[in-house]
């Protein structure tokens, strides 16, 4: 080998630049060692594979053309040429080239150079390069954003109304963010929302239309965080996605309005094109101010409704107070509720044993329709009949879905929905109270609260109103049984003892005369007149005993108790564990035993009966109780009953009867004790 061929096969093998010789058939027929330690191949299968195999995939084409050209002739040489290779340890490099083409010899000479430093330094400037555009790009939107910010934070310290700020905060968004509609919406019941505002969509969602939720709306309602839809050329046409489409919606974001802990509403950002990926934390600082704000306004609008309320309350709760006739209470109480919750129909109604209620109150357009003192069957769908089975508020959002005959005349005014609360009367269920409107939307979620705060002072006034009358009632059957007792005793002295004692008197006359005039008939004179005298005696004792027996007088409550006992005919079993007590306490008492003892033999067909009365709490407890028929009442026409309520009523004492059908009967006296 001549010495000048050595030389460069040498300067070949030693040479640190890459060197490689490609024949036009595309394989590697020769490679330098610097070549192979950087492919990290061996020479074996460099040479025996075609050298695109080893470029990268995104490569191959530019160099398969490259490499068409030099070999065709249309290029000789090629410099600066750069790509990819894939290493034997999978690593990627970047590699130069420089190229000559040698027809003669059909052969590709190319030297080059391992540039994945260089590459990846140019990288790294690059990326530097846009971070520090992007973070100039990022501190003028922040500026832009914090700016937007302090004006809507503005408004909120101003207490500027909602409406405008709602309108304010749409435009300030509009600006900051890359969309092309905005909208806010307030959640309202059964799934449903109200446009707030809108900005780009204002003629698809006019302010004040109401949608079902649907995709983001709902996402946000469910969950309660931000939420976000990339596409919505799949979604259904539930709710505003048809809107959307339309208008060619790609990208939508939405994040909740979140007042005082609640759920009130949803912000949302829509665009024909992808929202950036921070959108829904950067919107949340428009959202948080806006929910300042609501909260804001609702406190102060809250304040004004509580000072109207009481007020109202206040005017109810003074003619409760006076007295005033339930009439004039009723009347008054549905103006208020009709005036304070702006509605446009107000009745109190009374439950009757019939199966009915009827109108006791009315107010606003719709009253002439219902009219106190019409009368209506319960049954169906509706407020009444619900109230009624179940003793709970309850509410009708959509009345066309009502039935039964009241539902039929009212949806005539073009009512819509309706609440309605219980009336509470000492435990019993008395009426209702209903308020009803003709808008679209439901009554808001409160109205059952703060007719329950007129149900109640209702509820006292229609007590007050029945203890007069019962007090009253009771009175006059205190004075009629007084008046009676008193014909009684009045009767039977004037029919017996008094005959007896007046019989006696002229007895004793005709022996004072037998004896002046020494007569033989003076003893038997004597004897009818003692007889007369015993009689009369006697009579008046059990005349007394009618009254207040002698051994309850003498012995007590239990030797009363026994002495009744020993008159009945079926067994009774006694457990009195009470010594002395008052007189009036006693003899009070003592009666409710006789009376309740007398409804078991007359009535009860028992088998049995106990009698039981011990002290609790400071107060006698009796208890009278049979295995009977029951079916006993204290209001169910007979005196007995209703006079010992009245008796025990003047004590400040309670009764209480338990009678099912068939389950026998509890006759229960609570009489306090004086102090």
């Amino acid at each position: 080998m001549p010495q000048s061929q050595s030389e460069l096969e040498e300067f070949f093998d030693l040479a640190l630049d890459l060197m490689v010789i490609i024949g036009f058939d595309g394989y590697v027929k020769r490679v330098n060692p610097a070549y192979e330690r950087t492919l990290g191949y061996p020479l074996r299968e460099l040479l025996s594979r075609p050298f695109l195999e080893f470029v990268h995939p995104e490569d191959r084409s530019l160099l398969r053309d490259v490499f068409g050209e030099l070999v065709d002739g249309r290029r000789n040489d090629v410099i600066g040429v750069e790509h990819r290779v894939i290493c034997r340890d999978g690593s990627v490099r970047w590699l130069q080239w420089n190229t000559r083409t040698m027809p003669e010899r059909g052969v590709v000479f190319a030297v080059g150079r391992d540039v994945t430093g260089r590459r990846r330094a140019d990288a790294e400037l690059r990326e530097a390069q846009r971070m520090v555009e992007a973070s100039r790009d990022e501190l003028a939107r922040l500026a832009e954003e914090q700016a937007a910010l302090r004006r809507v934070a503005t408004l909120v310290a101003h207490g500027t109304s909602p409406e405008e700020l709602f309108t304010a905060v749409v435009l300030e968004v509009g600006r900051v963010f890359p969309a092309e509609h905005a909208t806010l919406c307030r959640y309202e019941p059964g799934a449903t929302m109200t446009v707030a505002i809108s900005k780009g969509l204002a003629d698809s969602f006019p302010v004040g239309s109401r949608w079902p939720l649907g995709n983001v709306s709902a996402v946000v309602f469910e969950t309660g965080r931000p939420a976000r839809i990339d596409s919505y050329a799949d979604l259904s046409d539930r709710g505003a996605a048809t809107a959307f489409r339309e208008v060619g919606v790609r990208s939508a974001v939405g994040t909740p309005v979140v007042v005082d802990g609640r759920l009130w509403g949803v912000m949302t950002l829509a665009s024909t094109e992808p929202l950036p990926a921070a959108t829904e934390a950067r919107l949340v600082s428009f959202t948080e101010l806006l929910a300042t704000a609501i909260a804001n306004a609702e406190s102060r609008a809250g304040l004004a409704r509580l000072a109207d309320e009481q007020a109202a309350l206040r005017r109810v709760a003074t003619l409760v107070a006076r007295g005033t006739r339930p009439e004039e209470v009723f009347a008054a109480v549905t103006e208020e509720i009709g005036r304070l919750l702006a509605v446009d129909l107000a009745t109190m109604d009374r439950y009757e044993q019939d199966g009915t209620f009827v109108i006791v109150g009315t107010w606003g357009g719709g009253g002439k329709h219902v009219p106190v003192g019409s009368r209506w069957p319960l049954g169906g769908r509706n407020l009444g009949t619900r109230v009624f089975e179940t003793g709970r508020a309850a509410r009708i959002d959509n009345l066309a879905e009502a039935t039964g005959p009241l539902p039929e005349v009212i949806r005539e005014t073009g009512i819509r929905a309706a609440v309605g609360t219980p009336i509470i009367v000492e435990g019993r269920l008395w009426g209702l109270m209903a308020a009803a409107s003709s808008e679209e939307q439901p009554l808001p979620p409160d109205t059952e609260a703060r007719l329950a705060s007129f149900t109640e002072l209702v509820a006292t006034a229609i007590a007050n109103a029945e203890a007069r009358t019962e007090v009253a009632a009771s009175r006059a059957r205190l004075v009629a049984a007084t008046d009676e007792e008193r014909r009684r005793v009045v009767r039977d002295l004037h029919d017996g003892a008094q005959q007896r004692l007046v019989h006696t008197v002229v007895t004793l006359k005709l022996a004072h005369r037998a004896l002046q005039n020494e007569e033989t008939d003076l003893p038997a004179l004597l004897t009818e007149a003692l007889d007369n005298a015993e009689q009369a005696t006697a009579e008046l004792r059990e005349l007394a005993h009618g009254i207040l027996p002698p051994v309850l007088t003498q012995g007590g409550l239990r030797a009363g108790v026994d002495a009744l006992a020993s008159r009945m005919a079926v067994p009774i079993e006694i457990d009195v564990t009470v010594g002395r007590l008052p007189p009036v306490v006693e003899a009070t008492a003592y009666f409710v035993v006789a009376e309740a003892l007398t409804n078991v033999a007359k009535h009860a067909h028992a088998g049995r009966a106990e009698v039981t009365a011990r002290i609790e709490h400071g107060t006698l407890a009796v208890h009278i109780r049979d295995d009977g028929v029951g079916g006993a009442r204290p209001d169910g026409g007979g005196s007995g009953l209703t006079g010992l309520a009245d008796r025990l009523a003047a004590i400040d004492g309670e009764l209480r009867v338990d009678s099912p059908a068939d389950g026998g009967t509890l006759v229960a006296a609570a009489i306090p004790l004086p102090g």
